[in-house]
């Protein structure tokens, strides 16, 4: 008998998630995937091929936001939770024990590549060349007025930011606060700008939490646009506003090129080879989490992660290298596939 999962698609309701899986029945036989919306299109690239080319199951997978699907991830084990939830970020030790305080513990975690961070705009527009530092002084709730001290970010164009930039109005469209995305970005672009400032970055040994309050806080004045998880609008919203830029991940600027570039940050294009080698700064690696109790309760799930860290997939020459992956060196990447084969532990 077909085993139901009753309270799966409330679960995904309460976390204000809409799923075209929804109206179907979510059963043991076929793998149920949440997650971020950065690795979301190779998990899906990955989910069609294994249907295909096996006897079992397309995957579902539903694009929830990294912060969003180990919520979901975490909430138990059963059926009636997700098997796998993807994420643009490492898993937090706050999640890590709210998963263990729900019974979720033998987590098992795998790196399936790197991504680079884009702030990208129409091709209709001139490429914009910026720095950490402008990214910050752009987009920061607060800026620095002066030695020690702080005000209200009150920049309004790019030219305000630097004079070299062009004079047109701030206007960015990036991902919530639920996002991998934003996580990595506010990280790695605006903690990397504003640790330019000498006694910001002196603060950070005397107040941590203020300096991360300070570093990370985006603005709210309209100068930047919480434009939810889906990725593909925020290109089509960007052909629409030739002035107006967004903030991606790599493989969106590799399936668009045609009609969207991505700025230079501190003079590196985000290209391929150039996040690959680590000359391109604002990269972050790309993860899922596998719950180890469902392997051998949901069909084809230990099939599946032998397919996501194959060679085929997720190697140098893959199919996820053209749909803009960048894969891991081959040392690298067989240690993360014996991790999904053996279902190592998760380690902090």
């Amino acid at each position: 008998m077909l085993k139901i999962k009753t309270s799966f698609a409330p679960a995904l309701l309460g976390a204000g998630i809409y799923a075209a899986s929804l109206g179907a029945a979510i059963a043991d036989d076929q793998i149920q995937i949440v997650g971020s919306s950065t690795v979301f299109p190779f998990a899906t690239t990955v989910a069609e091929r294994f249907g295909k080319s096996t006897d079992f199951k397309t995957p579902v997978v539903e694009s929830t936001g990294s912060g969003g699907g180990l919520k979901l991830f975490c909430a138990g084990v059963g059926l009636d939770t997700p098997d796998i939830t993807n994420a643009s970020r490492r898993i937090k030790s706050s999640e890590v024990e709210k998963c263990a305080a729900n019974g979720v513990k033998d987590i098992v975690e795998v790196k399936v590549g790197y991504d680079g961070i884009v702030i990208g705009n129409s091709r209709a527009s001139a490429q914009l060349d910026i720095s950490l530092k402008d990214i910050f002084l752009a987009l920061a709730k607060e800026v620095p007025a002066g030695e020690g001290k702080l005000q209200a970010n009150p920049y309004t164009t790019w030219k305000d930011v630097n004079p070299a930039l062009p004079d047109t109005k701030i206007e960015v469209m990036g991902p919530p606060p639920t996002s991998g995305t934003r996580d990595a970005f506010v990280e790695l672009a605006m903690e990397g700008g504003c640790k330019k400032f000498d006694w910001i970055k002196a603060l950070k040994k005397q107040d941590k939490k203020a300096y991360k309050a300070l570093c990370h806080t985006i603005r709210e004045d309209g100068a930047f646009i919480e434009a939810g998880e889906n990725d593909n609008l925020i290109v089509q919203k960007l052909q629409a506003n030739p002035n107006a830029f967004g903030i991606f991940g790599f493989s969106f600027l590799d399936q668009n090129d045609d009609v969207i570039q991505g700025s230079k940050i501190n003079g590196v294009a985000p290209e391929f080879e150039l996040i690959a080698d680590g000359s391109y700064r604002v990269s972050r690696s790309l993860f899922f989490y596998v719950k180890a109790d469902h392997v051998g309760k949901v069909d084809g799930l230990q099939e599946f992660l032998t397919e996501f860290t194959s060679e085929a997939a997720s190697g140098e020459d893959g199919y996820l290298a053209d749909k803009g992956l960048i894969p891991m060196p081959a040392d690298e990447r067989k240690m993360w596939a014996d991790k999904a084969k053996n279902l190592t532990n998760l380690e902090m």
